[in-house]
């Protein structure tokens, strides 16, 4: 996270002063309207691309909001409903495979996507062959993230709410309120003209999405069309010219009717949204809701996107990460975390500085316990955590994600405790359940330093390395073994280590360097002397005087 640590979950906490957790905020709204039970929370995103973190947003909104209403004794219904019908307008460039791994085109059927441009998304193959979809595919790699987060969603699928009859009542009474339609529809969009019908069907004769309808006939419930073409940008997606009829069940409404029909057939109480929906499909969606479908829009919030590593999250541009990509970086409940601070307060999730953000996690875990000496932050733990950790413990231990990385050093278990232990973190009373989970922080860890390749991507060697040094470096060496032996930390063996290299007219460099290569084969390393200062001591000891 790129904002001060000291401050922020303050700020993120008091932005909304009213309550110290902003999901029971929108708990209140949604309770002050006396909904039935299952009170519905929904979600939804179009299943393009790849099933990012950011489409993650709304089902995490959903989720805290849901925890706090079962809270209170309410039954709810969280839901989050795939967009398949919609048509697949352009190529993506990325896609994730089965277990959530970003993979280019080339890497799969490519043109089982290209040759199906225009079609429903629950039409198209699966460019991977294992679902039976390109949808199904996609709502399952946000099934499985959601299921790797304890977060109970039941997905939907529009195709099968149009094909199952869901629909039908909706898009009756659209069409039959035609004029209304259009005329609330042109407040917002352009070129909604005498002949617009909202009602998009699919081309029996291609398979595509068609826009252009002839006529209606509601006691048939169906629409005669003209396969047409779709202008998507600056490219034309060309229709077959076939002339015929589908019924309610064989296409779609258009976007800005599906989503209040949404609210309708599945009775939503609430649902959050991005920035990006606030300024044309919220107003849009509120107004066809009260005054072409005559019901009460859900209780609205929305949410600040967050940017990655300071720029926005992109597809096309491959600045994105997945759920299980955050996975093997962080343990389930600091993303939880980072997901129950104050949505309305933009952010950056910086995959360089993740030490921050489980730092910040850290200390609201402690403030939950009554360890931070900061009201706002308590308050807002007090409140959030349970919702965040799959069990309260407060015997846990947290080793810092920094010190983690540099226990990812090396494989041996049994350093990785006795490094632990001479820094505090474990000592005879810790229990072996506690050493586990704390471990588990170790191998994440490492994995952040492999991806970044930063200052802790290196490995301690379990044997000794052959290293040819001359006597003056030797002597020196053996000289820092018994300064270490002695029993000093690691600050004051890296000042000894420039102290020692002076006294023997070592160039400093040429001293470190024999140090890294006796502990990682390779001329430099981390700072050297505080890393010395937290390994085993009798292992630094008989490394530096070269002993096997």
């Amino acid at each position: 996270m790129s904002e001060d640590r000291e401050t922020q979950d303050a700020d993120d906490a008091s932005a909304e002063p009213k309550r110290a957790f902003w999901a029971d905020e929108v708990a209140d709204e949604i309770e002050a309207r006396d909904p039935e039970d299952p009170i519905v929370i929904k979600g939804g995103v179009s299943p393009s691309g790849v099933a990012h973190l950011g489409n993650f947003n709304e089902i995490m909104r959903g989720y805290f909001v849901a925890a706090v209403l079962r809270e209170r004794g309410h039954e709810v219904r969280q839901v989050f409903t795939s967009d398949d019908r919609d048509p697949l307008r352009k190529l993506p460039r990325k896609l994730a495979d089965t277990d959530g791994n970003i993979v280019g085109l080339g890497d799969v059927d490519a043109g089982a996507l290209g040759r199906n441009l225009g079609r429903p998304y629950t039409d198209i193959p699966d460019p991977f062959g294992e679902s039976e979809s390109y949808a199904a595919h996609f709502a399952a790699l946000l099934k499985a993230d959601a299921d790797r987060l304890g977060v109970p969603v039941e997905m939907l699928s529009n195709t099968e709410l149009y094909e199952d009859g869901t629909f039908d009542e909706v898009v009756e009474h659209v069409l039959g309120h035609a004029d209304t339609a259009r005329e609330v529809l042109s407040e917002y969009q352009a070129k909604v003209d005498a002949d617009y019908v909202p009602f998009n069907p699919i081309c029996e004769e291609c398979g595509k999405i068609t826009e252009r309808v002839t006529s209606i006939d509601l006691e048939a419930g169906t629409v005669d069309y003209v396969c047409t073409d779709m202008t998507v940008g600056d490219e034309t997606i060309e229709g077959c010219g076939h002339e015929g009829t589908a019924t309610f069940r064989e296409g779609k409404l258009p976007w800005r009717f599906e989503w209040p029909g949404q609210w309708q057939v599945l009775g939503v109480d609430f649902e959050p949204f991005g920035k990006d929906h606030a300024e044309g499909s919220w107003p849009s969606g509120e107004d066809i809701a009260r005054n072409v479908l005559g019901i009460e829009p859900p209780v609205p919030m929305v949410y600040e996107w967050f940017t990655l590593n300071g720029e926005a999250l992109s597809s096309s541009q491959g600045n994105i990460v997945t759920v299980p990509e955050m996975l093997d970086l962080l343990e389930p409940e600091v993303l939880r975390y980072f997901f129950a601070l104050n949505p309305r307060k933009a952010r950056d999730l910086d995959i360089s500085r993740l030490d921050q953000l489980v730092d910040d996690f850290d200390r609201f875990e402690r403030a939950y316990f009554g360890d931070v000496d900061d009201e706002t932050l308590t308050a807002f733990a007090e409140r959030a955590y349970p919702f965040v950790v799959d069990e309260v413990r407060e015997d846990r231990v947290r080793l810092p994600y920094t010190f983690a990385a540099v226990l990812g050093m090396t494989d041996d278990r049994d350093l990785r405790i006795e490094m632990a232990r001479n820094e505090g973190y474990f000592d005879d009373d810790t229990p072996e359940w506690a050493i586990e989970e704390a471990l588990e922080r170790v191998d994440r860890a490492r994995a952040w330093a492999e991806r970044l390749d930063n200052e802790y991507n290196y490995r301690i060697q379990e044997d000794l390395p052959e290293v040819d040094v001359d006597d003056a470096v030797a002597t020196a060496l053996d000289e820092l073994a018994e300064f270490v032996a002695a029993g000093h930390d690691g600050e004051e063996i890296q000042g000894e280590m420039y102290e020692t290299a002076r006294r023997h007219d070592i160039e400093v460099g040429d001293f470190f360097e024999a140090g890294y290569l006796l502990f990682f084969d390779q001329p430099q390393g981390p700072r050297l002397g505080e890393f010395l200062g937290e390994l085993d001591t009798e292992f630094v000891v008989a490394r530096l005087r070269r002993e096997s």
